[in-house]
């Protein structure tokens, strides 16, 4: 498939094993890799790297290749349970992270032609996120602007 703002197609990405369970070599207790998995996003972590964390560090001490096969829940599920799911979606987040760095360089090289195209492509994709968002995980009155996005990021 196409990429939304660009005429090209993406690089493919790779495979998940079609594995259904943990490795056997990985028998962690469901219970205290759901504890570590409240434990990272009380510190700061978006549930991305949280699933890297825990790939790379484990818990005491035995990586957790996949979070999903060892416990039958995604991360974000898990953070839903506990009520630690972060207030806007990571995907978002980032999206407008990168809007607001645009719009900052944008408003230092006005003449930045270029980079304006990209702050208007990075806007139309958070305003469709913020269109599928809406009422489920943001408030039925959002809407996206350059200073909501600073409010919420800072």
């Amino acid at each position: 498939m196409a990429r939304m703002h660009a005429r090209r197609r993406g690089s493919s990405d790779s495979d998940k094993p079609a594995a259904d369970e943990p490795p056997e070599w990985s028998d962690i207790e469901p219970e205290k890799i759901e504890e570590r998995v409240v434990q990272l996003a009380e510190q700061g972590h978006d549930p991305s790297q949280i699933g890297l964390k825990l790939r790379d560090e484990g818990v005491a001490g035995v990586p957790v290749p996949d979070v999903k096969a060892a416990t039958g829940k995604k991360v974000t599920e898990i953070l839903e349970e506990h009520d630690a799911e972060p207030e806007i979606p990571e995907d978002l987040r980032n999206l407008m992270e990168r809007a607001a760095r645009l719009n900052e360089h944008v408003e230092e090289h006005p003449q930045d032609k270029q980079n304006k195209r990209a702050r208007q492509n990075v806007e139309s994709k958070v305003r469709r996120l913020v269109d599928y968002y809406r009422g489920d995980e943001l408030d039925e009155d959002f809407t996206y602007s350059y200073e909501t996005a600073k409010s919420l990021l800072d």
